[in-house]
């Protein structure tokens, strides 16, 4: 971990960083409050040392507050001393102190300080033959900031964590203990690097980052349903083979991580269970009408589907999960599935992302996405019926059991609250989605 006040000393504060980022910040796509009105400050910041001396390297952490958001925001910045140092097309930010400030994230400085600084599996990043000098950063994420970089055996890509959480990050944990199992649908963990900011309970450390496999040649499974959906192609041999390959990733993660059977945890799970879905449905649902208050015509609708639950004495045990399941998690490639992105869902807390939760959850996200493709490529109902369809039956023939169908559209519920608002927050023209799902699922 490295430390405050690491590399070099001589670069300008973090304030006057922080007050030079100020009209740039909220431009960003994962910058989290949406809209204006937010207050930065600057959380702690460290210097990272560019092996090569090429600039400075300095990691501003800026936290974020809103009337909905409190979070801490990783900005990664690279300081030249002339206009010419730096890498042709990337983003300069602003001028500080006759330093040139740019954003860090695909710059060849921050990279390859980011590799050496690193910790590693069996070797460090540094020592992988990767070329930080031609990275390529993917373009339309809305969390993280991801780069590809070239070397051996595919290369590798490293995603820079852009909200921070105290604690280890769960897409650093759980693919590498995936891995371990010897789960082959899983880019190989090859890196991770954390930092300390400060909160109001005082200094934390958490992951800043990981560098993983890159599966070359793969194609985003969220791209690819949109396409064969536009052109008005079956993705039904797809999503029942995506069913299989995510029945076994609840297989291998209940392998490695702790499951919550019944009778054990702070509660008897027998009877309790269903009360702590229902209670957790209804705290989602109050905090989705709190952020999107127009939620409230469906609070009848929405009691009457808790009532339904609150008596049942069936629920299977809860396991560690995905989170946040969905087609943009999944890469096709070599005629397989893999399955990436463990952080969870990017505007709950980390307690939350890593507590046991029903495997099922993962199923009803992945559902959802099926419905997103079809609803930006304008295809006909039948074809979410199919993929959803042939979904589930993938997943119960690895699984060996059918999914409960009355839990899954529960589950599909609660996800669609969770739309609701992230779409609310951060992309206004898809709030008409999850809005259709909540009436298919309520309005009966």
């Amino acid at each position: 971990m490295p430390p405050h006040g690491t590399g070099p000393t001589d670069h300008p504060t973090d304030d006057a960083l922080l007050d030079a980022l100020r009209d740039w910040l909220p431009e960003r796509r994962w910058f989290p409050a949406k809209g204006g009105g937010a207050q930065l400050a600057a959380a702690g910041g460290f210097s990272l040392t560019d092996p090569r001396g090429a600039a400075q390297v300095r990691v501003l952490l800026v936290r974020v507050r809103s009337a909905t958001v409190d979070a801490v925001l990783q900005v990664p910045l690279t300081l030249y001393a002339e206009p010419t140092g730096a890498p042709d097309g990337s983003d300069r930010v602003a001028t500080v102190d006759e330093l040139h400030v740019r954003d860090g994230a695909g710059d060849p400085a921050f990279l390859r300080a980011w590799l050496a600084a690193a910790d590693g599996g069996d070797a460090s990043p540094a020592d992988l033959g990767l070329d930080a000098d031609h990275p390529r950063v993917i373009s339309g994420e809305q969390s993280n900031t991801s780069v590809i970089l070239p070397g051996p055996d595919g290369g590798a890509i490293l995603k820079v964590f852009r909200t921070l959480t105290p604690g280890e990050n769960p897409d650093v944990d759980v693919p590498r203990r995936l891995a371990a199992q010897g789960w082959p649908n899983v880019p190989r963990p090859l890196g991770w690097l954390d930092g300390t900011w400060t909160t109001d309970d005082g200094e934390v450390a958490g992951s800043l980052g990981v560098l993983s496999q890159f599966v070359e040649g793969a194609t985003d499974g969220f791209e690819s349903a949109c396409a064969m959906a536009g052109r008005g192609e079956s993705f039904g041999r797809l999503a029942e083979e995506l069913g299989r390959v995510v029945a076994g990733m609840h297989a291998a993660l209940a392998a490695a991580l702790p499951v919550e059977q019944a009778g054990e945890g702070a509660a008897p799970r027998r009877g309790s269970g269903a009360g702590e879905l229902a209670a957790a449905l209804e705290e989602r649902f109050r905090w989705a009408v709190g952020s999107v208050p127009e939620l409230a015509t469906w609070s009848d609708a929405v009691a009457e589907r808790l009532a339904g639950i609150r008596d049942r004495d069936d629920l299977p045990p809860r396991q560690r999960v995905h989170g946040d399941l969905h087609l943009g998690q999944a890469l096709r490639a070599r005629d397989q599935w893999f399955v990436m992105d463990f952080e969870g869902e990017p505007l709950s807390g980390l307690e939350a992302r890593t507590r046991p939760d029903l495997a099922l959850r993962d199923v009803a996200g992945m559902l959802r996405s099926f419905d997103y493709a079809a609803a930006l490529s304008d295809a006909p109902p039948q074809w979410a019926q199919e993929a959803r369809a042939e979904f589930l039956r993938g997943y119960a023939t690895e699984a060996g059991a059918e999914p409960d169908a009355d839990l899954v559209d529960l589950l599909e519920l609660d996800k669609a609250l969770y739309e609701a608002v992230y779409e609310a927050r951060n992309r206004p023209q898809w709030q008409h989605i999850p809005a259709a799902a909540l009436a298919r699922l309520l309005d009966r």
